[in-house]
């Protein structure tokens, strides 16, 4: 790999006009993931130069009023005259589309950006850029508003730094928001420094009164994310199983561990890319462990114990997987790159891994002989569970109708308008039953305290008769079977007492939700009610608090009068009458819902197992770290 990069190395495919016109085309949405996306491709370039051996340290700062600045220490962007468009390199770069080192194998053997319109495209859809180039001892600038540069690259200093510094604001007359998650950002950055080992990177957040910083630095690699993944569950075998290796140019490195939970997680990446649809890559990697542990089921003790070949889901039951490869030429489904699709990387992968799992297994016979125990039972309770959901589409056809009997439908069919309450207590449902529109508005409660799915296998889940209705009510399945295509609302909102046993219940449906309706989530269908706290009444002036801040404000702003203010603090939403919980929590004009997002899916899976797995340690220091940061148990 050359460490010479300057002009001649930069290829060149012509035009920029049509990104502002459609941003789509190039970074798939203006919504929030399109504005998060710009971010990825400065520091996917970043990454490049890490992974060809020039780059150690990243650092990424979101600054005052969204401004995102990206650091490194790699090369630099050439800045030396280009020999055939005559001008700057710099600005070819963030001017033109497919203009970049990436085109040349010799600059990079493979890259994760997209095909070289990165930064050009940052820079065409924000309202003004600046780079800052450290290089040769000199510091290059150059300014460029909506794409356009303001002048020539020019010197404006001396530096005994390498690297560029690529400043920005995303365009607010394109962009639907410019506000970036910190936890969006940072769940990027630890996936990068996961995937390339050594190299530090970090994030920095200046618009709050005390900055957040975070630090990412794994030099176990992909076996540091697995040990990070797992760090609150119980493996069933003593390290991740890891392998390397490559073939007809293509990189396929690969860690994974059972737990004794029963969650698959598997993460696969090309090029550092996140593809979160999978693609070849993965299906090589699912088909490989399914044939493998097949082929050693047969040759144990165990294989008397299940009438059939163990399926996709047996063998994946409690897997924590990641999955990197690096393709020179990776072909992906929609600009965003969520799913590969080269042919050949299906075959590579699979006979990859069926090899190394191999070799791995007969060296390690106690190890996939637990990994077969865990499997077989896994298979029992498949069986079990395609037993319960043949009961109950019987049940189903017997009773005419497969609504549960409890729910009270709406009568709009259009599933994005119609929402549903999954009310806490006959009480309160009896209430929001007689408060509710009933145009657009289902009701369905809940009695008692639910199953929590994390310390439950799947049969047991399909079967429980407090979560049976909310699968039926959904109608859209669960698990392996959910499917949005099939969902009878798009607004699933969760409305229980704001004390203990009422987040008790939330966090029992969110996790049901996180683990067996995932899309539910990430699709932002999910919301929760919040009733408020306190009725403040002067005579007939009656006002609503959602908090003690916003009590002790209403307190303040009623009218002075003789009469004294009462103050009724809600215990239950069943003390509310229907009027009341309609003007409340259920008028779309005036109620407060907040939706459930999932914006790290990492954090979401550690904070699940922390609070609701098998394990109490985890738990207590949670408990131990934050009971200080608890204003009121009961909100």
């Amino acid at each position: 790999m050359q460490d010479n990069y300057s002009a001649q190395d930069i290829q060149i495919l012509k035009g920029l006009d049509a990104v502002r016109k459609r941003p789509g085309m190039y970074i798939g949405t203006t919504g929030p993931d399109g504005l998060h996306h710009l971010v990825y491709e400065i520091v996917d370039n970043s990454i490049d130069e890490a992974l060809a051996g020039h780059c150690q340290n990243i650092n990424v700062v979101i600054e005052k009023g969204n401004k995102i600045q990206v650091t490194d220490d790699g090369r630099g962007i050439p800045v030396d005259i280009h020999p055939v468009e005559k001008v700057s390199a710099l600005e070819i770069v963030l001017t033109r589309l497919h203009a970049g080192g990436k085109f040349d194998k010799n600059s990079y053997k493979v890259s994760g950006g997209l095909h070289g319109v990165g930064v050009s495209v940052v820079n065409a859809l924000s309202t003004w850029c600046e780079v800052h180039v450290h290089k040769e001892g000199q510091i290059y600038y150059q300014k460029y508003n909506r794409g356009v540069p303001e002048e020539p690259v020019k010197v404006i200093g001396s530096t005994d730094k390498r690297g560029s510094v690529v400043t920005f604001l995303a365009d607010d007359t394109i962009f639907e928001t410019t506000n970036y998650s910190f936890d969006v950002l940072s769940q990027r950055l630890r996936e990068l420094a996961f995937l390339n080992k050594g190299i530090n990177i970090t994030i920095t957040d200046d618009r709050l009164p005390v900055p957040k910083f975070k630090e990412f630095q794994f030099d176990g690699g992909l076996k540091s994310f697995i040990e990070y993944l797992n760090k609150n569950k119980t493996a069933i075998h003593n390290e991740p199983i890891y392998l390397e290796a490559e073939r007809d140019m293509v990189g396929v490195e690969i860690a994974f561990e059972y737990n004794d939970g029963y969650a698959e997680n598997i993460f696969s990446f090309v090029n550092n890319i996140n593809t979160r649809e999978g693609g070849t890559h993965l299906a090589g990697f699912k088909a490989a462990l399914t044939r493998s542990l097949n082929d050693f089921l047969k040759k144990s003790k165990l294989a008397k114990k299940v009438e059939e070949n163990l399926n996709g889901d047996d063998v994946r039951e409690g897997i924590t997987a990641v999955i990197s490869v690096k393709v020179p030429d990776p072909q992906f489904e929609g600009q965003t790159k969520t799913k590969l699709g080269n042919s050949d990387v299906k075959g590579i992968v699979e006979s990859i891994v069926n090899e190394h799992i191999t070799d791995y297994f007969e060296m390690n016979p106690e190890v996939v002989e637990k990994i077969l125990e865990k499997t077989v039972l896994a298979a029992k309770a498949r069986a079990a569970a395609r037993k319960a959901r043949e009961l109950t589409r019987r049940k189903s056809f017997l009773e005419s109708s497969s609504l549960p009997g409890k729910l009270a439908d709406c009568s709009e069919k259009d599933p994005a308008l119609c929402e549903v309450y999954i009310v806490e207590g006959d009480s309160a449902g009896g209430s929001a039953k007689q408060g509710r529109d009933r145009k657009f508005q289902a009701i369905l409660p809940l009695w008692g305290k639910m199953l929590n799915v994390e310390k439950t296998r799947v049969d047991k889940v399909l079967s429980n008769d407090k979560l049976m209705p909310v699968i039926s009510a959904l109608g859209a399945g669960a698990g392996t079977e959910f499917n949005t295509n099939k969902l009878r609302y798009h607004k699933v909102i969760i409305m229980a007492d704001a004390d203990v046993d009422g987040s008790h219940i939330r966090t029992l449906l969110l996790t049901f939700f996180f683990r067996y309706m995932t899309e539910l989530v990430e699709k932002g269908y999910v919301y929760i009610a919040m009733p408020p706290l306190y009725k403040l009444s002067v005579g007939k002036n009656i006002q609503y608090a959602y908090d003690d801040a916003e009590r002790d404000r209403l307190m303040k702003e009623m009218p002075a009068s003789e009469d004294k203010i009462n103050i009724q603090r809600y215990k239950g939403l069943g003390e509310m009458n229907p009027d009341q919980l309609w003007e409340t929590t259920m008028n779309p004009e005036t109620r407060n819902i907040m939706q459930v997002k999932l914006e790290d899916a990492v954090e979401a899976d550690d904070i699940f197992t922390t609070l609701m797995g098998e394990q109490v340690e985890p738990r207590r220091k949670f408990i131990e770290d934050n009971a200080l940061m608890v204003a009121n148990l009961d909100v």
